[in-house]
């Protein structure tokens, strides 16, 4: 007897139903149970795990001979995803389950051997391909329902064993449809607790305005400046002033969290902007992605939040190089013998280093020991195109003991987040009508000319600056996204010239060595 049971993979960022047939062949001469379509060792194992569970569900399992196809049979199969849906296929193959109760429905879950059912990773995003397919439900884990019930217009059944499941399909103890706490959805989440406030730095006050105009309009920003002056501390500072997540934006974050399963079970939407601090000894495909299934790296996981690079220099070339094609084009691109998978990745990049080696070129207190041959080589490590391709260049100097034994606390985040909100909220405003644009740092070269109006004094001051600095184009861009950032925190139509003066100031100095 065959059955046809759907279950669902995932390729990259998508789901993909899966068709999971059955041929059960009650006349075999000695039992077997095998598994084609491109399966991996955990679909592989999943023979044994659905044979266990349902025996200790009090359920049949002829020892007969059992083909299970995944289709298509072209696509590769990966994890334990797929134990519900084959266990199912056998009940319904057996008659043990009713056929019809199978029709427009999708199952997901992986299975103990005493059948209860367990949570999988991509949940979020198996739902919204069933939901896109048309299935009218989806059967899965109960850990997963909330996840899941992020995406509407589909039903979602949370399953705790298969014997449950079985009673279910027969409509008895009838398990009713997941219904989310729209109250919890809606509910502001507080910051973290351990977030560092503004009020709490002393002093650097113009690494503060700086980072005030990373978090409005989402530019790019390196700090530059000797051991323990803050560069660290004003960096994880920033997640305090970032607003929080559109609906919008926060469906984005969840299904790339989703996928890489790291989401909370009690509150699966995330709320709060990514913020991403990896080591300085993280590979190139940690970093931008990849393994022989190609998941989202560190770009991805910062998408519409924040990657911290501390100690930029110190990672490799490599991983600092191909930071350049995703800053530009807020995608990357894995591709693989098999084909080639985009994810997202539009994050605001910060960078913090020392000046050299020893950290203390240009300090006023303490000497620096390094030569100028390893001053050059030191400083070299960010190239020229990696640098061009940052909007703010901060150097952060050494803080006065005065300002540091200063009991008068300075201005805190949440003023400062007030002021960034409602310059987001001008951005969202002139974006309404450009889908897929947030934030002015997402302009490409015709919304800039379009939207960064300058009056007559401001487009002659540029002029001068670009000539005389010998600005590139895209630099030359990046100059006018960020006076049209300023002069939103100033709630100006047009750019003024004190709003470009401040763009070109935080262009990069060369350094006498």
């Amino acid at each position: 007897m065959l059955s046809i049971v759907r279950a669902c993979a995932i390729v990259g960022l998508d789901g993909c139903v899966v068709e999971v047939q059955t041929d059960f062949n009650p006349r075999a001469g000695l039992p077997y149970f095998t598994v084609v379509g491109l399966p991996d060792s955990a679909v592989k194992e999943s023979r044994d795990r659905v044979r266990a569970a349902i025996k200790n569900s009090s359920l049949a399992f002829p020892q007969k001979g059992y083909t299970v196809n995944l289709s298509p049979a072209d696509l590769q199969k990966h994890g334990p995803a797929y134990d519900l849906a084959i266990a199912v296929g056998v009940l319904a193959a057996t008659d043990q389950v009713p056929m019809a109760a199978l029709e427009q429905a999708l199952f997901v879950g992986e299975l103990s051997l005493d059948g209860s059912v367990r949570h999988v990773k991509g949940v979020m995003v198996m739902a919204l391909a069933a939901m896109q397919a048309g299935f009218e439900r989806i059967y899965v884990a109960a850990e997963d329902a909330p996840q899941a019930s992020l995406v509407s217009d589909i039903d979602i059944i949370p399953v705790e064993s298969l014997g449950q499941l079985v009673e279910h399909l027969y409509g008895m103890n009838v398990i009713h449809p997941f219904v989310p706490d729209a109250a919890a959805l809606n509910e502001n989440i507080p910051l973290a607790g351990d977030l560092t406030d503004f009020a709490d730095v002393k002093g650097q006050e113009h690494v503060k305005r700086a980072l005030e105009i990373a978090a409005a309009g989402g530019h790019n920003l390196r700090m530059s400046g000797p051991p323990g002056v803050g560069k660290t501390l004003l960096a994880r500072a920033l997640p305090g002033i970032l607003p929080p997540l559109t609906h919008e934006e926060a469906l984005e974050v969840t299904r790339i969290y989703s996928v890489a399963d790291m989401l909370e079970s009690d509150h699966p939407l995330m709320r709060t902007r990514p913020f991403r601090a990896p080591h300085h000894t993280i590979s190139q495909a940690g970093l931008v992605g990849g393994g022989s299934v190609p998941r989202p790296g560190e770009i991805s996981l910062s998408h519409r939040g924040v990657l911290f690079l501390d100690e930029a220099v110190e990672f490799s070339t490599k991983a600092l190089e191909v930071l350049r094609q995703p800053i530009e084009d807020k995608i990357v691109t894995i591709s693989r013998a098999s084909g080639s998978l985009t994810f997202p990745a539009n994050f605001l990049l910060i960078l913090a280093l020392n000046p050299c080696p020893c950290g203390y070129f240009g300090d006023p207190v303490r000497p620096c020991t390094c030569t100028p041959t390893m001053i050059t080589r030191y400083q070299s490590r960010l190239s020229g195109p990696l640098l061009d391709r940052i909007d703010i260049h901060v150097e952060v100097a050494r803080v006065d003991y005065d300002k540091l034994l200063n009991l008068a606390p300075g201005e805190p985040s949440s003023v400062v987040r007030q002021r960034v909100e409602s310059a987001r909220q001008r951005q969202y405003a002139r974006f309404a009508d450009s889908p897929g644009l947030f934030t002015n740092a997402d302009m490409g070269a015709g919304h800039v000319q379009q939207m960064c109006l300058l009056a007559p004094e401001a487009r002659q001051l540029l002029d001068v600056s670009v000539r005389r600095m010998k600005l590139s184009a895209r630099a030359f861009h990046r100059v006018l996204k960020l006076s049209r950032t300023i002069a939103d925190l100033d709630d100006c139509d047009a750019i003024q010239v004190v709003h470009v003066a401040e763009a070109i100031q935080y262009r990069p100095a060369q350094m006498q060595v």
